[in-house]
């Protein structure tokens, strides 16, 4: 390993503000995980950036393929550092909540070596289209192809947002072109081939295959769960003899059938009410904060509940 020695690491010293300002309790497992790899491996590269990074010569024609690993966690100076972590700091505290930590984890770890081969495949394809041998030699590192595949995930789970683009108004199913155009106008030196990568790699999620191929490959192991639909933690139960359990309650009994958006915008207008912000009121009873059904709705909730204990008897 060799340690960066020589000069003050402004970048760095203010992403570790950055990170003490946010808390680490309050900082999801796999996202501080990813955050302390990547300083980890700033301050004590495995090897030189030159032999860590990923192109078409060294990674399709000389089979340099533990390069694909490398080049994600190596980044070429501390504010290449400071920009990836923070956006990643705050990428990854939405999305690691949204999909839970294993697949979180399982996500950013197929996203790291796909986004590598697509990015050779572009480059590949370039030199080929362009006849222009320099492309294979393009080498890049860093965690921005990554960031770009989180950033597609974040607007594909948080529809109809808009983003702010050098003060632009965008929305957020097209904030991630209009960044990557303007990051390679404003910075020609990045790579636009491996933040295009990371946007198709996203795109191969959402709206392709990508998603069902890793729920058919993480099919065997128990600890990935479907993302998309709650755990039923009372499947499971011992039975002892002379005691008669009942079958536990669906998720629906708790939920109403509504999707996790729809709860937090019901509770949200409920607490509103609540506090008389407008809307309708019950003043009959306290409601408790949270999730909650209208009085017509209650009604139905009740009389669902006594058919069941007259079905019990």
């Amino acid at each position: 390993m060799q340690r960066r020695q020589g000069r003050v690491n402004a970048g760095l010293l203010l992403l570790l503000y950055q990170i003490s300002q946010v808390g680490l309790q309050n900082i999801p497992s796999v996202t501080l995980g990813v955050l302390a790899l990547n300083i980890f491996l700033y301050l004590n590269p495995v090897r030189p950036l030159p032999e860590v990074c990923i192109s078409v010569h060294e990674g399709f024609y000389r089979k340099n393929w533990q390069r694909l690993l490398l080049s994600p966690v190596h980044h070429a100076d501390d504010w290449h550092l400071y920009y990836n972590m923070i956006s990643m700091l705050w990428k990854g505290m939405m999305l690691e909540r949204k999909l839970k930590s294993v697949w979180f984890a399982y996500v950013i770890a197929v996203f790291s070596v796909l986004i590598g081969v697509v990015y050779m495949v572009l480059e590949f394809m370039c030199m080929e289209i362009l006849d222009d041998p320099s492309y294979k030699m393009n080498c890049a590192v860093g965690f921005s192809g990554v960031l770009f595949a989180l950033k597609v995930l974040n607007n594909h789970y948080n529809p109809g947002r808009v983003s702010s683009v050098l003060g632009l108004q965008i929305s957020s199913k097209y904030a991630c072109w209009v960044e990557l155009i303007a990051i390679h106008l404003i910075s020609p030196g990045t790579s636009f081939a491996g933040h295009l990568a990371g946007i198709l790699v996203g795109l191969m999620y959402t709206m392709g295959p990508l998603k069902k191929i890793m729920k058919a490959c993480a099919g065997g192991v128990s600890l990935f769960t479907d993302p998309a639909r709650p755990r039923d933690y009372y499947t499971d139960y011992y039975r002892y003899p002379g005691y008669q359990y009942r079958r536990p309650r669906s998720y629906d009994d708790y939920t109403g059938g509504l999707t996790e958006e729809e709860q937090l915008e019901r509770a949200v207008l409920n607490s509103l009410n609540e506090r008389g912000f407008g809307g309708a009121t019950y003043n009959s009873e306290r409601r408790p904060y949270g999730f909650w059904f209208p009085p017509e709705q209650r009604s139905e909730e009740m009389r669902r509940h006594r058919l069941r204990r007259f079905e019990r008897r």
